[in-house]
């Protein structure tokens, strides 16, 4: 599954069977998994954020994430939220990929992660801008151990280029109807 695919969720409280929000983000941490969901609406007036993490989370699927109860959404400083996916000042969407050795290999578009492994990210999508997508496809960098998300890029080993794969429903080329 792809993070992009969790964003906009319905989730539910599964004690009253009640819609509580929608997803608008997906926190990680500095080891790549994922350590909650945080949902729209923000208070007026402060910088929290409401959240639910990982272990509140009881199943999820393609139309909607299950938490246990309303207990479960918690607020949580903007500020203390590192990592996010799609936005934020420490989002992952967007930014470059780049080798230790200063090759840029494209542009995180998306972000791998596998349900029966629960909230272990695999790989990232890499975008090499919208005519390569076209022309191309995206490629999938398979998560390995060394990738480092930094202020301002995502730094992977050496050689990591030629460790991309055809990304799985890619957009599909040019010619291929």
């Amino acid at each position: 599954m792809k993070l992009q695919e969790m964003v906009g969720l319905a989730v539910f409280d599964l004690e009253s069977g009640k819609q509580i929000g929608k997803v608008l983000d997906i926190l990680l941490n500095e080891s790549w998994n994922i350590t909650g969901i945080q949902l729209e609406g923000k208070a007026l007036f402060t910088s929290s954020v409401k959240v639910v993490f990982w272990e509140d989370i009881v199943a999820y699927g393609e139309d909607a994430v299950m938490i246990r109860n309303q207990q479960a959404i918690r607020k949580e400083e903007a500020e203390h939220i590192e990592i996010t996916f799609a936005t934020g000042g420490g989002k992952l969407k967007e930014l470059p990929v780049l080798t230790e050795d200063g090759t840029l290999i494209g542009h995180v578009a998306d972000v791998y992660f596998d349900q029966e492994l629960g909230n272990t990210i695999t790989g990232i999508e890499i975008s090499d801008g919208f005519i390569s997508d076209l022309m191309e496809g995206r490629k999938v960098l398979p998560f390995i151990p060394g990738i480092a998300k930094g202020e301002n890029a995502i730094i992977v080993p050496p050689n990591s280029e030629q460790r991309l794969e055809g990304a799985v429903n890619s957009v599909e080329r040019i010619g291929d109807n």
